[in-house]
Parts: structure tokens; sequence; C-alpha cells
């Protein structure tokens, strides 16, 4: 089973101004993050595939990580974005599917942590372009914070014909310590069958100066009994981990927070769930 780093990012300033990165705290990151600069990184990390994640609401971003995909051994395959409430939505999808590259193309995500309605995903229109996203045999990537667990909850019971991927924990308030109502909520989405869990982002949500493992274990620990190892995959969010870890470490956190698991639940932690929730090949081209 190859290592998968399930959720990283990348992106040319020059080529697509990221607004998100001109607010403080961010200079870290303020700068060219390149397939060559992934590449460095896994290679150390012995990483094999990634899976490219979409950062902007552009579909231009889309058809662009598609053609960088499409030429690379080590980019197993892209989540973009594309417009849900969009009534062509189901055009858009075969139109992505049918360009160089188009072939790895996983499935959608939204920024939904940045939506002010926590009823988002419920929305009729939404609903709908979920329906789209199962129809065309694609994933959709859930990237919520934890106020808005109830709704993916209601939505996830909704479409149990699409399978889902919740991003970063949905966001706990790791700095603080608390983990309630998030675990509660956890633990029922983690119920139903249609939905896996990434062991990713949660240095950046930790007081990013101060950090330990044992902060982020109890998360780390919920997640792997809500969903066991079978539905959980490691993401680096490379290069926003930067903010408080580089690559290796990112690593070396979700090595250290499944340490305790078996040989076989670690290979599905670092591989065999992301082949499994996104459909991929058991060793990606």
């Amino acid at each position: 089973m190859p290592r998968i780093d399930a959720h990283h990012h990348l992106w040319k300033l020059a080529d697509r101004p990221q607004a998100w990165l001109d607010g403080p705290g961010t200079a870290a990151i303020r700068r060219d993050f390149t397939l060559a600069d992934l590449r460095a990184e896994t290679t150390a990390a012995k990483i094999d595939h990634t899976i490219l994640i979409q950062v902007l609401p552009d579909l231009d971003e889309t058809w662009d990580f598609l053609a960088l995909a499409a030429g690379s051994d080590l980019v197993a395959g892209v989540v973009g974005w594309a417009d849900l409430t969009a009534p062509v939505i189901p055009d858009v999808l075969a139109a992505l599917r049918g360009v160089r590259g188009g072939d790895k193309l996983l499935g959608v995500r939204h920024l939904v942590q940045g939506e002010p309605d926590p009823a988002w995903l419920n929305r009729p229109d939404v609903r709908r372009g979920l329906k789209a996203l199962a129809e065309a045999d694609l994933v959709y990537d859930l990237l919520t914070v934890p106020h808005q667990l109830p709704a993916a909850i209601d939505t996830v019971r909704a479409l149990p014909e699409l399978t889902f991927v919740l991003d970063h924990l949905s966001k706990p308030p790791i700095a603080s310590g608390d983990t309630e109502p998030w675990a509660s909520r956890i633990r029922e989405l983690a119920a139903e069958p249609n939905v896996f869990c990434k062991l990713s982002g949660m240095v950046t949500e930790a007081d990013r100066d101060t950090w330990r493992i044992d902060d982020l274990r109890p998360y780390a620990d919920t997640v792997l009994e809500a969903f066991g190892p079978s539905r959980v995959m490691f993401g680096s969010d490379w290069p926003v981990c930067l903010l408080a870890a580089t690559y290796d470490e990112a690593c070396h956190v979700a090595e250290s927070l499944t340490a305790h698991l078996g040989s076989e639940e670690r290979a599905d932690v670092f591989g065999g769930t992301a082949v499994r929730a996104y459909g991929l090949a058991a060793e990606p081209e």
C-alpha cells in the first residue's frame, strides 16, 4: 500500500492572488508553493502520492489543478471547486471530467466554514448539487467548523449515496482544550457509514507557538475511536501547516498519534483509507 498524503495545497501568487494571505499571521506562507516544492517534502517523508485540494472558490483553479495533476506521478487526484448551487452543475462536472487530467478529478469541496448560514448545507440548491456529485460518482469534502456539524450530520444522513470526507476534524477548539460539543457531534457524524475523516489540520488549531502532541491527542483519539482507522486518513495540510509545523513534523504528529494502532490500521490511515474513500487504484499511476 502506498503512503498517501490526502490533503495538501499549491498556489502561485502571480497566477492567482490569495487574498486570505493578506491578513495577520500568514507571512510564513505568503509565497509560491509549487509541485517541485511539494516533491522535495514528500520525498524526504517517504510519501508516495498526494491528493491536491482546492484553495479558492474558483473554477479556473480546478482546471489548472487537473492539468497539473495530469503530468504528475506524485499527485494521484484532485478535489476541486465547482458551484454546487448552479443548475448546470452536472454539465460542469462532465466538462471537468472531459479535459486532460479529468480522470484525476476525485471530488469537490466548498469553503463551508466561511458561510454565515450555519445550515448552508441544508439549502435545497446545495443538496441538488450534492446529489449531482453522487450521480457523477464523485466525493464531497466537508470543510466545516464545529457549529456547522449539525447541518453536516443532516446532510450526510439525507444523502447516503454520496461519500463525504470531513477535513481537519471539523476544526475543533484545540487551543482552548475544549472537546464538547464537538466530540459528541463527531460521534454522531461518524455513526453514518458514508463519511470518512482526515487526520489533518490540528497543529494550526492548537496554540501555534507552544503546541505539543499531547495537546492534539484527545481530538485524534476521538476521531480514531468514532470512525475507526479504516475511515481515517492522514493529510499534511501543507503548506498551511507551516504556520505551526514543518511538513516532516506534520507527518511525525500523525505517526505519533497512531503509534498505538496495529500495523494494518496504520496502513489504512497512511494510505488504505484514502484509496477506498476516493476510489483510487491501490497503486495510483
